[in-house]
């Protein structure tokens, strides 16, 4: 039989962890709902406009996302080499695929835009041509397997790491292919005879290894951590190792600031599963010593 002063301190233990437990799960929640609102998450409103209407040069100009449709894996490209290569053969069916719709000879967009793709994949530990490929194509019909090569050459030394030449690719088209690939990714663009240059938006469109776009990276920064969750989500974290797929979870895109920002409720929902492990490592001992003490005082 238990003893009254043993049966106290007993309740008392037990009484202290489940103290500990309360303390964990509401400072738990209120760094959950604080990382919440610091991620501005997105509220399902379109982003405001400073202005009605669009300059003139810019009407029939932009990106409409098409996630969920697929590329055509047929259509045919010079790659820097000159060689024909057909999209499919960047497809693997286990990487995903970066694209980036520019043209060569463009004198700011575009090296922005390329300049920032690059910077940022500086950042991951993932080697292109290993984890993901990386396809330049060129919207201007006029241009040549010569100028692709040329930028290759020119980013590869940016980029410094040698052997992953084969995971970028410059690519050059007929105008029927052009006009194919920029419908297909919703890419709308049009010459400004004035500036005697092409008008054009900017986005990185990740797709997933069987040719499906996944997610649109906007812009001319690329946030390494972007990137590496777009090409993780593309797969739907079978190229990353336990910890990308947790760190997958815990965050979604946001299209209003065109980034991925902590789930809130995916945290809280991580952290009570959490919550219940340690409640049960922390009352198993407990309970172990009472099912060993009753077999004990059955005999």
């Amino acid at each position: 039989m238990l003893s009254v002063s043993r049966v106290k301190r007993l309740s008392s233990k037990c009484e202290n962890q489940m103290v500990f437990v309360f303390l964990f799960l509401l400072l738990f929640t209120m760094a959950s709902y604080s990382a919440h609102q610091d991620a501005g998450g997105y509220d399902g409103k379109p982003t405001a406009t400073t202005a009605n209407e669009r300059p003139k040069e810019l009407e029939g100009v932009g990106i409409d996302e098409k996630l969920g449709s697929s590329v055509d894996m047929g259509l045919t490209f010079k790659n820097e080499k000159g060689e024909d290569v057909t999209l499919g053969s960047f497809y693997d069916g286990k990487h995903p695929v970066v694209i980036s719709l520019v043209y060569y000879s463009c004198p700011g967009l575009c090296n922005f835009h390329l300049n920032g793709l690059v910077e940022g994949l500086k950042g991951l530990d993932w080697n292109p041509g290993e984890k993901f490929q990386v396809l330049a194509i060129s919207f201007d019909a006029k241009e040549t397997s010569d100028l692709g090569a040329g930028k290759k050459k020119s980013y590869m030394e940016v980029y410094g790491r040698p052997g992953t030449e084969k995971g970028f690719h410059f690519l050059t088209a007929d105008q029927a292919t052009i006009d194919k690939i920029t419908s297909s990714v919703g890419f709308k663009f049009k010459w400004n005879e004035a500036e005697k240059e092409w008008a054009h938006s900017s986005a990185a469109i990740v797709t997933t290894p069987k040719g499906v776009i996944s997610r649109y990276l906007g812009g001319i920064m690329f946030d390494p951590k972007d990137v590496k969750l777009a090409l993780n989500e593309a797969t739907e974290g079978k190229i990353g190792t336990f910890v990308d797929k947790m760190i997958l979870y815990c965050f979604h895109y946001d299209p209003k600031e065109n980034k991925y920002s902590l789930a809130a409720f995916n945290l809280v929902r991580l952290g009570g599963v959490a919550i219940i492990i340690i409640l049960m490592l922390l009352l198993l001992p407990f309970w172990l010593k009472n099912r060993k003490r009753e077999g004990t005082t059955g005999r």
